[in-house]
């Protein structure tokens, strides 16, 4: 009896004392989700570089960092070289267009109906952004053009190239919204002759025409050399007169600021992974699970729509093997491991949607543990801020189907056959509205893809100004490396925007311009050995990605890229080239265009400008060395230049070396 006594005393004990320990639990839950801080990459990057306040400058390493030696004597020169009238008040009529399609495809169609405006001599309407217009939920701030870029600005710099107005005079509203206008739909490889012939004499006759623009261009990339105004004005275009908006530009200038603000320089990366591009050229299999099945899913309505003439299951590796396929992140961090970045280096991470999500950046983060994006850098207040007033939209609710009444029941039961009766199945599981939730959610309930909903309409308005934000961020950045660019799908892409604006603005800016092909040979000879590489094997992507840098990748940038998009290698007609001792040889493609060497010589003007400005450089930079060697003491410099050497040496990477 005592002993069963005790055991009492023992469990009423272990009762108590598990629940004071499940009560304590709970108030340190209670207490502790109150000071949860959200990630801040500007801690993350002062607990790394905690020399970031001090003035000393950081010494960069020339190897990383540096710029191209081979392209440094070319400069942008956009302005028109021989006569150039200003367009006559009188022209030929009004164009108005509306484009369709995202960032990368709406900057090129821009480009491209400012030089049909100048081809027809007619007056270009501020083009609709179908991607942010009222019907998608934007800001009542904003029109469609204005979400995204400065009209302003725009109007003003291309006032001696265009005529260009915000909206059609009145009395040929009514008539447009009646659609007694003639429109045309033309391809992005669209002819100078096809204006000239087929829109020319309708815009003469009705005075208004309108275009639209699907195909992320509506005017073919290469024109003739006797159209190199024409090209020209492109350039102007993109490179000056297609400003964001000031609120836009200041909050990506910051990020530049806040990147750099430990001292240390950057590398921007854009993975490219984007749904459309990776069914076009097939790229199923390198995905698994439901991304397979949505890939797979779009191949299919790609085909149906005729843009593909190809079957709808394909082998994704070989694919890959031909260059087809993006470099996957972790190849990307690999790569330039094997390149000597240490692991601290700051990478930015571009693009605001990456087909795959996290779990394709999980490898990168591991070898690089400062990937930041825009998230991490900018407050929500900041980016809300951006999209401005924004009216609340209707609520998603799933609704259950209603239940049967019991007269319903009873008539099946009676007609369900006689008995014994198997029990019926189970009712069907509800979808809940948290796994209604994402792009892929409609996989769960159907066959079909469904309309876009409100909310994903304004989703793909905001990824504008998210992608404007990774575009500034990205021609700032100290190197770039594109993930996926010059794929051979005809339409722009984001990395061949950027590679084209740090082309022009400067040549000799350290951008990467891989061979995909290569790469994949490359890593087809390691690939069970990633993470412990052989000497040999990074010698070889070392030889292949520094040689990307000069002449051999801005030679395959020309015959990949420019016949897709000029503004990817606006060279040489919008660039000249200050004479300098090396002398340049001529690169000739196989149609016989000079894709490198062909540039004009700068004016005087330039040449003593850019003179000017390298002596005050020197002599800047070898005050700071100066002052860097005097206030550190000797062992500190030894102790400096030791910790970089093994940095940049990173033994634990190269154990063969």
């Amino acid at each position: 009896m005592a002993f069963k006594s005790k055991i009492k005393w023992v469990a009423l004990f272990a009762l108590t004392l598990s629940l004071a320990s499940l009560v304590a639990h709970l108030s340190m839950t209670k207490f502790s989700s109150m000071n949860l801080v959200q990630y801040s990459a500007k801690e993350a990057l002062s607990h790394d570089f905690p020399n970031s306040g001090s003035p000393l400058k950081t010494r960069r390493n020339k190897r990383l960092w540096g710029a191209v030696r081979s392209l440094e004597s070319l400069q942008p020169h956009a302005n028109p070289r021989s006569s150039y009238p200003v367009p006559d008040e009188n022209t030929n009529g009004f164009i108005y267009a509306k484009i369709f399609g995202g960032f990368e495809k709406i900057r090129s169609s821009i480009c491209d109906l400012v030089t049909i405006s100048r081809l027809l001599n007619a007056t270009l309407v501020i083009p609709e952004i179908q991607q942010s217009t009222r019907s998608k939920g934007v800001s009542y701030k904003f029109k469609s053009f204005s979400y995204l870029y400065d009209e302003e600005q725009f109007i003003m710099l291309l006032k001696n190239d265009v005529n260009i107005v915000k909206s059609l005079p009145e009395y040929l509203k009514a008539a447009r919204r009646r659609s007694e206008f003639p429109t045309f739909k033309p391809k992005n490889s669209a002819s100078p002759n096809f204006y000239v012939k087929e829109v020319l004499p309708n815009l003469r006759k009705a005075k208004v025409v309108g275009l639209i623009v699907t195909g992320g261009g509506c005017l073919k990339s290469i024109l003739p050399p006797s159209m190199s105004e024409f090209q020209r004005l492109r350039c102007r275009v993109a490179f000056h007169a297609l400003q964001f908006r000031p609120e836009i530009q200041i909050l990506g200038l910051r990020m530049v600021e806040r990147l750099r603000a430990s001292g240390q320089p950057f590398l921007a990366y854009h993975p490219g992974l984007v749904r459309d591009t990776l069914a076009y050229h097939g790229c199923a299999e390198l995905f698994q699970d439901v991304h397979t099945e949505l890939i797979q899913y779009r191949r299919a309505q790609l085909i149906k729509q005729g843009i593909i003439n190809d079957e709808l299951s394909v082998d994704s590796h070989s694919r890959r093997e031909n260059g087809s396929c993006p470099l996957m992140p972790e190849e990307v961090g690999l790569l330039l491991r094997a390149l000597g970045y240490p692991s601290k280096t700051i990478i930015y991470l571009a693009g605001s949607k990456t087909f795959g999500g996290q779990r394709l950046l999980s490898p990168l983060r591991a070898l690089f543990g400062n990937l930041v994006d825009r998230t991490t850098l900018c407050s929500k207040t900041e980016l809300s801020d951006l999209v401005g007033p924004e009216a609340p939209l209707p609520a998603d609710i799933f609704r259950l189907p209603l239940p049967k009444r019991e007269q319903q029941l009873i008539d099946q039961w009676k007609k369900a056959g006689p008995r014994p009766r198997p029990l019926p199945p189970p009712p069907d599981r509800p979808i809940y509205q948290h796994e209604k939730e994402g792009w892929y959610a409609w996989i769960l309930e159907k066959d079909k893809e469904p309309d876009p909903s409100p909310m994903e309409h304004r989703m793909q308005a905001h990824r504008l100004i998210w992608d404007a934000l990774d575009y500034i961020v990205s021609v700032e950045a100290d190197a770039l490396f594109p993930g996926f660019n010059n794929d051979g799908s005809g339409w722009p892409d984001f990395s061949g925007l950027v590679i084209g604006q740090r082309l022009y603005e400067r040549a000799s800016s350290r951008t990467y311009r891989s061979d995909r092909k290569t790469i994949a040979a490359l890593f087809n000879i390691t690939r069970d050995e990633m993470y412990h590489p052989k000497r040999d094997w990074m010698l070889s992507v070392k030889e292949h990605l520094n040689r990307s840098l000069s002449e051999d990748g801005f030679f395959r940038q020309s015959l990949l890229s420019k016949p897709n998009s000029f503004l990817s290698h606006p060279l040489p007609e919008c660039s000249c080239r200050i004479p300098s001792v090396e002398t340049t040889k001529q690169i000739k493609g196989k149609d016989g265009r000079i894709v490198f060497g062909g540039e004009e010589e700068c004016p005087k003007w330039m040449e003593l400008a850019r003179a000017e400005g390298a002596r005050n450089d020197d002599m800047e930079s070898a005050e700071d060395d100066n002052d860097t060697v005097e206030q550190l003491e000797p062992d500190a410099v030894d102790a400096t230049s030791s910790l970089t050497s093994l940095i940049d040496h990173d033994e634990e990477w190269d154990p063969n070396d």
